[in-house]
């Protein structure tokens, strides 16, 4: 006799939404009828870094959120929102109501940077500023722009480290057309910022940004981009580099003709700098006033090394985007160095080395805030099959209808969110939009309470 497999997937972003989508359609081991999954996330809406992680004036990138609508349209698939594992759930309840969960719980924090004066103000990460201008609402409305910093410095050559680049050195009015809720406008409106400069402790052929995301750095008539000439040097194993990938050579030709480009005379500027490697934040008074780098060279293999030589630069605040920080998850495995679930494949390992049944990871939990959107399909794959191949090992859970989990919810008195609830939302959010004087697409609701107010109504 057939049964139904039911899965929890932590975490409605990408990873979990496309865990989700994959398990649904996958052909299933016999004995199992069919395949029904909860997703369970901590904030009211859905897709995760999608909303929460991507600069506003990226729409191209959010076209990813139609994909994601098409797949939450297949009734297998539901949607818990301002559900918080680890607060409000723990793995042994979970386990009451699903065969095996999947965590997708993704990267949100910042990763350290050890070096001296990293905490002092006007010193930020990147993860902190992408939430506030995204209208997170966990986090503080206000952002601490001074009318004095005028020169900031961004450590990290990654995408993160470009879009908070241009949202700094681009204008409040220019924002204006994008979803950015009210906050975000009137306090980029206090944004002073007239030069960011972009420090990479490696050369041109070393960084991970993205072709098409160097080359929109420009698109702005109120910013010049300037490539520095100190420092861009190509070794062979930035020859290499540039060899094995048509991505990277196609980052060294954008570098090149902003290498080569004269200013216009643009207001804003930003600066990119290769070969230094940030040692020390510069403060006085408990405030940020420089950046200390030693000048790098490039040793033969796309490494670098020290030389000895370093340079003070006069910004007035620094923003650290050198990598993602994935959160400790409630009776899971945790590797502190990596920011991961120890896994294998997927498959959650326990210190002794063995399997922790029923439990498997995706997404940068699973292997680190490494890639882009679209690889976390393959990565979603193949912990899905290592899941399906384990269906005879799972613990069918007590409660095995699927108004359980729900009527567990309520019983708890917890305000969850769902599908219908997002679905109102997003309409909400989009006509206020509309309403707005500037007529915008969207304007986001940012205060926790109303999105769950008006998702609830």
């Amino acid at each position: 006799m057939s049964r139904n497999l039911r899965v929890a997937v932590v975490g409605a972003g990408p990873a979990g939404v496309y865990a989700a989508d994959i398990l649904t359609k996958s052909e299933l081991p016999e004995g199992i009828g069919g395949v029904t999954v909860d997703l369970i996330e901590r904030d009211p809406t859905p897709f995760g870094l999608i909303r929460y992680g991507v600069a506003p004036d990226h729409p191209r990138i959010k076209e990813i959120v139609k994909a994601l609508k098409r797949v939450m349209g297949n009734d297998d698939i539901r949607f818990f929102g301002n559900v918080a594992y680890g607060d409000d759930l723990k793995l042994d309840d979970l386990r009451q109501f699903y065969d095996a969960v999947v965590f997708a719980t993704g990267a949100r924090r910042d990763r350290d940077l050890d070096i001296p004066g990293i905490d002092l103000d006007g010193s930020y990460g990147a993860a902190d500023f992408v939430a506030w201008y995204d209208g997170h609402p966990d986090v503080d409305r206000d952002w601490d722009f001074q009318p004095h910093a005028k020169q900031v410095a961004v450590l990290g050559v990654g995408n993160v480290g470009l879009d908070i680049s241009r949202i700094l050195a681009k204008t409040a009015d220019e924002l204006l057309v994008t979803e950015i809720p009210d906050n975000v406008y009137e306090g980029l409106r206090k944004n002073a910022t007239t030069d960011v400069h972009i420090f990479a402790r490696r050369g041109p052929a070393q960084v991970k940004f993205t072709p098409m995301e160097l080359r929109e750095l420009n698109h702005s008539p109120n910013i010049d981009v300037v490539v520095h000439p100190e420092g861009f040097e190509l070794d062979e194993g930035s020859h290499e580099a540039i060899r094995a990938a048509k991505s990277q050579k196609l980052v060294v030709d954008v570098l090149q003709n902003y290498l080569a480009k004269e200013p216009t005379g643009a207001p804003h500027r930003i600066h990119i700098h290769f070969c230094q490697n940030p040692t020390e934040i510069l403060g006085a008074d408990g405030r940020v006033v420089g950046l200390r780098t030693e000048i790098t060279e490039l040793d033969g293999t796309g490494n670098v090394r020290g030389t000895g030589e370093f340079i003070d630069w006069p910004v007035q605040a620094v923003y650290r985007a050198i990598g993602y920080y994935s959160d400790n998850l409630a009776g899971l495995p945790f590797d502190l160095a990596t920011g991961t679930v120890p896994n294998d494949g997927g498959r959650v390992i326990e210190i002794d080395g063995n399997p922790l049944p029923g439990a498997y990871v995706t997404g940068w939990i699973k292997r680190g805030p490494v890639g882009l959107i679209g690889h976390t399909k393959s990565d979603a794959a193949q912990t899905v099959e290592l899941l399906l191949a384990d269906v005879e090992k799972l613990t069918e859970p007590t409660h095995t209808e699927r108004g359980a989990f729900d009527a567990y919810l309520d019983s708890r008195g917890l305000e969850y969110t769902t599908w219908q609830g997002w679905e109102q939302l997003d309409a909400h959010e989009l006509a206020l939009g509309q309403a707005h004087e500037h007529d915008r697409e969207r304007v986001k609701v940012v205060p926790r309470e109303e999105m769950v107010r008006v998702s609830r109504a």
